[in-house]
């Protein structure tokens, strides 16, 4: 038995006995990329390092970090970004993940195969964007988060709903590790918007399609409308994930 073969088996025991998860392995550190280990400890994100429940992600300036999930999918995180993953499940045809994008950008990329239930939930400082299977982009803001879908559906609520329906399973009858399930939603497509005063609070899980945006503020409020494509698609980070994402393809 080698060396390398002892590390791994080690790493395996460790993460049995604390009972932490994988969330996947960092695939892509560009530039300065750091992971904390704990709170005060943080270390230089390596080609392939496997990451878990618990670790946080930041970015420095232009730098950036692609995830590889469990099970399939890419989460990019973008320049000045900070991601605490947070849970994750994987079974052979039910895979969930959850995450805070505590600032930042971050694009989410994640198909379903056939079959396969795929949740991946992320929660920024006023919004939580859900999916099952598909691509969204999020900037969180400390009064302000924005989400917008480039393929597929994502279901959207305020942040204050979602962490108060987490509290209701935790004290629930359901059990511990049960994934979060999202509730009843109202779907909105495009060209149908709200937008202006932010005069309309976000009661509920809504649906966004393709093409939506919707930007909600720590009030709960929120605007919802289709963004200019070609625009968007001129930004840098929105580029180099088109790139990574056809690579994939």
């Amino acid at each position: 038995m080698n060396y390398r073969t002892l590390s791994i088996q080690f790493f395996l025991l460790l993460t049995f006995i604390s009972g932490q998860q994988s969330f996947g392995k960092i695939s892509l550190p560009l530039g300065k990329v750091e992971v904390s280990l704990s709170p005060d400890k943080w270390e230089r994100a390596k080609p392939n390092q496997a990451v878990y429940e618990g670790n946080v992600i930041r970015t420095q300036a232009r730098s950036r970090c692609e995830i590889t999930l469990r099970g399939g999918g890419k989460v990019r995180i973008g320049e000045n970004s900070e991601l605490e993953l947070n849970d994750a499940e994987v079974k052979p045809m039910t895979k969930s993940f959850n995450a805070n994008l505590k600032k930042g950008n971050v694009w989410v990329s994640a198909k379903a195969a056939f079959g396969e239930k795929k949740n991946i939930a992320l929660r920024t400082p006023t919004a939580v964007a859900a999916i099952r299977g598909t691509k969204y982009r999020a900037k969180a803001g400390e009064d302000e988060s924005s989400v917008l879908v480039y393929d597929g559906k994502v279901d959207v609520n305020q942040a204050k709903n979602y962490i108060e329906e987490r509290k209701e399973k935790r004290t629930g009858l359901a059990p511990k590790n049960t994934p979060f399930k999202l509730g009843p939603v109202t779907e909105v497509k495009a060209p149908k918007q709200v937008s202006g005063p932010y005069e309309v609070t976000l009661e509920e899980w809504v649906t966004l399609a393709e093409g939506m945006q919707i930007n909600v503020r720590k009030d709960g409020k929120y605007s919802m409308f289709e963004f200019d494509q070609k625009n968007d698609s001129d930004l840098d980070f929105v580029k180099w994930n088109k790139e990574q994402d056809a690579k994939e393809n």
